[in-house]
Order: structure tokens, then C-alpha cells, then sequence
């Protein structure tokens, strides 16, 4: 096309465009330039971690049952499976084989279990106070554990049986030949049939079901351990050593999940309807009642909180003054053989989950 064509061509468009101008049109926009969106970030995976209680589901576990309904395991990164207890599960053996990282029981065990050469280690010592006791018929002539001499004796075994030897070897009774030790099934059955003198209680359980079976506090003899200066830590949260110190990343693992399971008690200590839901939706069984759970989860309050509730209670914190008396206790009452190792408990833990 010669110039001058071309030139009369692009005045033709200038005059154009600026007639679409006056008529207040403009000339279609350029197509807009395609913007990238930023992907969205992945989801942060959580670190899987495993519980293993000591017993059945029950408030006795309110605390973990919470935690994880009401989310504060994932706030701090963690997809938490809480394995029950049941008669033959020992949750020592349970963490030392791997199966579970984390596990719950009492200190007199721990200590026992470690003298065995499985290298456990409590990270947050979770009850202040303890709730085991004995019963006795009132009418029985059994008003202190040297009334135990020749009678029968029920009290669970497993880790269990602690606190009763103790008080025997205080009391200078052998429990092969002074008396007959009777392996008690986890009911009240024996006691209240009569069919032995005395029998193994936890103020939030088993002391509850004599109760509801239409007895009164006045009808037992009641022993309690800490009176007696034998009762011994319980329900502590406890690691194996060898997973704790394999990986640095683990030690941060167990401090979120000691911080999320404390939230998970303060939220029972001011919840407790909430945190009795939480236990009786994992009753596959229709075994459990709301009443029942209700004590225990008030029961278990007192020993975690006191009696009254102080909210000030420093919960998870083991006193070292505390695993002094269990560990002389354990040693002067035949619980272990050799002094108790100190590493047998760790601050480490608890104050890397503290704010």
C-alpha cells in the first residue's frame, strides 16, 4: 500500500475514535492481562501421636477426651488417637514397645517397670493427690490395714497393688503368709457379696458403685493411703526415654501435647457437663450413666484442682519433693529393690509447655 494511502487510512481511525469520544463512547478496552493467582497454602500436617490410658474410657480420661473434642490437640499440630485401658493392658509395656507414644499411670509402677530396665520417663504429673483407698464393712473389726492380718484382701494387680504392699511392709505383714491377696476384678462384687473383708477403691469409681448399690459412708470402714503416708503419684503422662531422645523433634511434640491435655483439664475443672459428654459418646456399650460420670468427673476434679477447687493448682508440675516420698516409699516398702534414678522424671517437658 503506498504511504500516502496508509497515511489517509490511519487519519480515517483518529477521526473515528474521537467521534465514538464525543458521543461518550469509548473504544472496547485491550484485554486485561491474566493474573495469577497465589495457590492456596497446603493445610499444616498434624503429627500423629497415640494415648494409651489405663483404664477404660471414663472421666478418670475426661481431661484427653476434651482436649481432643474441643480442638486444642489440633492447635497445636496434633492428631491424637486415645487408645483404652482394660485388664490386660499394661500401658508401660504398651509405650516401651512402641505402640503408643504416650501413656497414663501411676508413679509406684513407673518406678517398678524402670528398675526392669525399660528406660520411662514421666513428663507431667497430672493427679496432685490420690485416690485409692481400701473399704471395709464397718462391722468387720477391719479399722486399719494391721486389722488386715489373716483376712482377705481383694485389690487389683497390673501396676495396681503398690500402695497396698507399701502399707503392709509398714505394717510389717507379709502378703504371702500374714494374709490372703485376692485378685479383684474391677467391680465392687466381692465387697458387697461378702466374700472378702476388704477391697481395693477409687474415690471416683469404685467407691461411688458401693454407694449407688443403696450403702452409706457410714457403713465403711474407709483406709486411705495418704493418710497413712504410702500413697504414691497416680496418673502421670509418661514417654519412653528411647522415643523422647531420638529425634529433637519429639520433645516438642510432647510439649504440645502436655500443654493441650492441661487445657483439656482446666476446661473439665469449668466444664464438667461438657466434659461427661465428651466421656459418654465413647460408651459403644451403653454401659455408662451420666450420674455415675458426673461424681467421677467431680471426684477427679478434687484431685487434680483440690478440695476445694483452687484454679491456681500448677497442674502437670511433678514436686521433686514428691517424687522424693514415692521414691523413698517405693524403696523402704519393697516396691523397688535399688534407689530410684532421678531421671525417672523430667521438668524438661512441662516447662516447655508452659506459657
Amino acid at each position: 500500500m503506498p504511504i500516502a494511502k496508509r497515511f489517509a487510512l490511519l487519519l480515517v481511525m483518529i477521526v473515528a475514535s474521537l467521534i465514538l469520544a464525543a458521543c461518550g463512547q469509548t473504544p472496547p478496552a485491550a484485554p486485561a492481562a491474566p493474573t495469577t493467582e497465589p495457590a492456596p497454602e497446603p493445610a499444616a500436617e498434624l503429627d500423629p501421636v497415640r494415648l494409651q490410658l489405663k483404664w477404660v474410657a471414663q472421666a478418670q480420661f475426661a481431661g484427653y477426651y476434651a482436649a481432643l473434642d474441643q480442638g486444642f490437640y489440633t492447635e497445636e499440630g496434633l492428631d491424637v488417637t486415645i487408645r483404652p485401658g482394660g485388664p490386660d493392658i499394661v500401658p508401660e509395656q504398651v509405650v516401651a514397645s512402641g505402640q503408643a507414644e504416650f501413656g497414663i499411670n501411676w508413679m509406684a509402677s513407673l518406678l517398678a517397670t524402670r528398675e526392669q530396665g525399660v528406660p520411662l520417663v514421666n513428663i507431667a504429673q497430672i493427679y496432685t493427690r490420690a485416690g485409692m483407698r481400701h473399704l471395709a464393712w464397718a462391722d468387720s473389726g477391719i479399722a486399719s490395714p494391721e486389722d488386715f492380718a489373716g483376712r482377705n484382701i481383694a485389690v487389683w494387680f497390673g501396676g495396681n497393688e503398690y500402695n497396698l504392699l507399701a502399707t503392709l511392709s509398714k505394717f510389717n505383714l507379709d502378703p504371702d503368709t500374714d494374709l490372703n491377696l485376692v485378685q479383684q476384678p474391677f467391680d465392687m462384687n466381692l465387697l458387697l457379696n461378702r466374700e472378702v473383708d476388704a477391697a481395693a477403691a477409687m474415690t471416683y469409681n469404685e467407691l461411688y458403685q458401693v454407694l449407688s448399690a443403696g450403702h452409706t459412708i457410714e457403713e465403711l470402714n474407709i483406709i486411705d493411703y495418704n493418710e497413712l503416708g504410702t500413697a504414691m503419684p497416680e496418673d502421670g503422662i509418661f514417654v519412653s526415654e528411647t522415643w523422647l531422645t531420638a529425634d529433637p523433634a519429639n520433645k516438642d511434640i510432647a510439649a504440645r501435647f502436655v500443654r493441650a491435655s492441661i487445657k483439656g483439664w482446666a476446661y473439665c475443672r469449668d466444664n464438667v457437663d461438657s466434659c461427661v459428654d465428651s466421656v459418654l459418646s465413647q460408651d459403644s456399650g451403653g454401659v455408662m450413666t451420666r450420674e455415675a460420670q458426673t461424681w467421677q468427673m467431680n471426684e477427679v476434679n478434687k484431685l487434680i484442682w483440690g478440695d476445694p477447687i483452687d484454679p491456681s493448682t500448677t497442674v502437670g508440675f511433678l514436686e521433686p519433693a514428691l517424687f522424693d516420698f514415692a521414691a523413698a516409699t517405693a524403696l523402704e516398702f519393697g516396691v523397688i529393690t535399688q534407689p530410684a534414678d532421678p531421671a525417672a522424671y523430667t521438668h524438661e517437658i512441662w516447662e516447655t509447655a508452659s506459657p
